[in-house]
């Protein structure tokens, strides 16, 4: 009964949305910026399409208040829309279909009249079309000097459940506009990036006798069988390198800690409380951080890998899961309410190693899972409130969090 209750505190849920944005507080004034659509080819349903995702993505990158009226012009006039004439920016596009079948893309962002920037794409198919605008908008980013957004081209992977033991193991951009089923066919969870390149990942199946972890390489579709536990069995982290990973198992009914080496394939156990350790993070090559129920509710801690004592991380909330570390930061959920009757508040919060900083993320209903992207620029979480639940985005210089829906199913878990 113990794993049970385990795998249920595990377990979180996320149920459709429509995308919308969530100011945390107000920023300085920005540069105005609005696009113009001068494609050829194409009916108009797909050309709104890609124009409100191209928008999404210039919000998303919070240098510029973006216009959001769809405006159509030729894309060699010399001059912007009069509706426009006001603007600081105006981004220009042209699509159009070639003879091999490849969506094309010309852009030219304009500023005084004058074209400051000039870039041109190409892309195989139209049905990604969402990763040429997420270039589009890396592209300005760079273009403006900005700390960079390179998280915004990577991808997303996550376990979505459709029924009762029944998920997918699904491959998506952080929009959720692409959606890829990797893996289906019974009850798979816990899928995580095997590297840096994204070329690999691991997940959790529960579809033998014991919990198994497997690993599947995305350019042949070839599945790994890694190793199995009795009771529990989660890659909750990979190293820098790729080499080492962080497993909780529970081969004797209690949950705790393990790294792995995917070279020797051995293991070595890194906890020892007699109850429940999970989560376990990489703080760096010699420390973890990890969730802890040793001080009679999930906390934070950390701890040199092969010493027996522990660490402290939070102070703040009497429930603290689901951490993320990037570092010398860690972000976690904690519990801000406990009502009986109705939902509790969970928000995400934002340490520092270094110093006494915390910082709340999230305002209102339930925030999860938090994931920061490689250069912790941005944070991933599971955001459920009203019964309505998104994918958000938290641009931690920008004080903003930015919310997609997902469109069936229930998210258990991702990573990017």
């Amino acid at each position: 009964m113990k794993i049970v209750f385990i795998w249920l505190f595990l377990l979180s849920y996320a149920f459709a949305s429509d995308a919308t944005i969530e100011v945390i507080k107000k920023v300085e004034s920005l540069p105005t910026l609005a696009v113009e659509d001068s494609s050829i080819s194409y009916d108009d349903t797909f050309k709104l399409e890609f124009f409100k995702t191209l928008v999404s993505d210039l919000n998303v990158i919070s240098l510029f208040n973006v216009d959001r009226h769809y405006r159509e012009t030729h894309f060699n006039d010399t001059n912007v829309i009069t509706d426009n004439k006001d603007m600081n920016y105006v981004l220009r596009y042209k699509m159009f279909e070639d003879d091999d079948g490849a969506l094309n893309i010309e852009t030219k962002l304009i500023s005084n009249s004058a074209n400051v920037f000039i870039k041109n794409y190409k892309i195989s198919s139209k049905n990604v079309y969402m990763f040429v605008a997420h270039a589009i908008a890396f592209d300005i980013n760079e273009f403006m000097g900005a700390p960079s957004v390179a998280w915004m081209k990577n991808k997303v992977i996550f376990s979505r459940v459709i029924d009762a033991k029944l998920s997918e193991i699904v491959l998506s951009d952080y929009t959720l506009n692409y959606q890829h089923v990797l893996v289906k066919g019974g009850f798979n969870v816990f899928p995580k990036w095997a590297n840096k390149n994204q070329d690999a990942f691991y997940y959790t199946s529960f579809n033998s006798t014991k919990p198994t972890l497997k690993r599947v390489k995305l350019s042949t579709g070839v599945t790994e069988t890694i190793i199995s536990s009795d009771g529990m069995m989660i890659c909750s982290d990979v190293s820098v390198d790729a080499n080492n990973l962080l497993l909780t198992m529970a081969p004797n009914g209690q949950p705790d800690i393990y790294i792995y080496n995917v070279n020797t394939k051995k293991y070595k156990r890194v906890t020892t409380y007699g109850g429940i350790d999970v989560n376990g993070q990489f703080l760096d090559d010699e420390n973890i951080v990890f969730i802890s129920g040793r001080l009679g509710y999930p906390n934070v801690f950390s701890k040199k890998i092969g010493s027996s004592s522990v660490e402290q991380m939070v102070y703040y909330g009497k429930s603290n899961a689901a951490c993320s570390v990037n570092g010398e930061y860690i972000v976690y959920k904690a519990r801000e309410s406990s009502n009986a009757f109705s939902e509790n508040t969970f928000n995400l919060h934002l340490i520092s190693t270094k110093t006494n900083f915390i910082r709340r993320l999230t305002a209102t209903g339930v925030n999860e899972f938090p994931r920061f992207s490689k250069d912790g620029d941005a944070i991933l979480f599971i955001k459920n409130y009203k019964e309505q639940s998104a994918l958000g985005i938290i641009r931690l210089n920008h004080n903003k969090n930015y919310l997609f829906p997902l469109k069936y199913g229930k998210i258990q878990s991702l990573d990017w």
